[in-house]
């Protein structure tokens, strides 16, 4: 693939994440607003309040750090998003940057974004803004367990480390992985929600309670590139878990049926649920999920 094509793909990859993921957050707001009795914004509310956002000025400087740290964010997403086949119908155009041992390194930079979040946070001086991001860092070794327990059951029970090659399998024994692995489907189920922190795991930003935690300090241009960051790295967690676990999608709409669906398991958990405690969230990963995570390893060894 020629650099003028990995561009164009590059670029309409991003537009498309940045779309579908503003368009299912703004679902999440409409789906809770009926679900509390409320009318609710508009869907496309959200494409408002980042072009809002990015029409403001901001006099607040903490440092150099603040500054990065939205940038940071943003552009480990759409690196991570780089490395994430969107489509599996043969064609080229959708399979994006995918090498052997792609899927080890896309789990560290799932969390680069979050440490960068924390440096940015961190120099701002805010005792809520500390107390968000301890409770983050926290809260992510705790779902970080079970997933990773899961996508190591994959790689050893299938002999690969690329999301390509899990998405071959699938295609190749035309069955999904969440029905071949299921245990390491099920820890890496709930996990989901703890990526997502809506309720019960939304102890990061705790409105009550931390006034927004992290972002308190952050509005502006650097809220407004939070959202789209928000908004991208909610389609690659998206992304990703289909091609690895749900037989990827041979075209758009398979990917937004599937997505779509996969998105309205934390979203419809969080109505129905209380903000758990820190301690609560962690505890909670170390049981069910890891139980589930060493149950799909022990398949795979067997």
């Amino acid at each position: 693939m020629d650099i003028w094509k990995l561009l164009l793909t590059g670029s309409v990859t991003t537009v498309l994440a940045f779309v579908v993921g503003m368009l299912y957050m703004g679902l999440r707001r409409k789906i809770t607003a009926r679900v509390q009795n409320r009318v609710g914004p508009p869907i496309y509310q959200n494409f408002l309040d980042v072009m809002k956002l990015w029409s403001k000025k901001s006099s607040i400087n903490h440092g150099f750090m603040q500054h990065v740290a939205p940038l940071w964010m943003i552009a480990t997403s759409i690196t991570t998003l780089m490395f994430i086949p969107i489509l599996n119908n043969g064609s080229t155009f959708f399979t994006n940057l995918t090498f052997e041992g792609d899927l080890i390194m896309l789990l560290y930079l799932m969390v680069v974004g979050s440490l960068g979040m924390a440096l940015g946070a961190g120099q701002t001086g805010n005792p809520n803004s500390a107390i968000g991001v301890t409770r983050g860092l926290t809260q992510m070794v705790g779902f970080e367990i079970p997933w990773v327990m899961a996508l190591v059951a994959l790689m050893i029970q299938h002999r690969t480390t690329t999301v390509a090659g899990l998405l071959d399998v699938q295609v190749q024994s035309g069955t999904w992985l969440m029905l071949s692995s299921p245990f390491a489907f099920i820890a890496a189920l709930l996990a989901i929600p703890g990526m997502f922190r809506y309720s019960p795991f939304d102890i990061v930003g705790a409105p009550a309670e931390l006034a927004s935690g992290p972002i308190s300090e952050f509005g502006g241009k650097y809220l407004g590139t939070m959202m789209t960051n928000g908004a991208i790295f909610a389609f690659v967690k998206l992304t990703l878990f289909v091609d690895i676990f749900m037989g990827g999608a041979s075209n758009l709409g398979f990917l937004l049926l599937k997505t779509f669906a996969l998105y309205m398991f934390p979203v419809l958990w969080g109505l129905v649920s209380p903000r758990f405690r820190t301690e609560q969230a962690v505890r909670f990963f170390w049981g069910w999920p890891v139980f589930f995570g060493v149950l799909g390893l022990i398949q795979a060894a067997i």
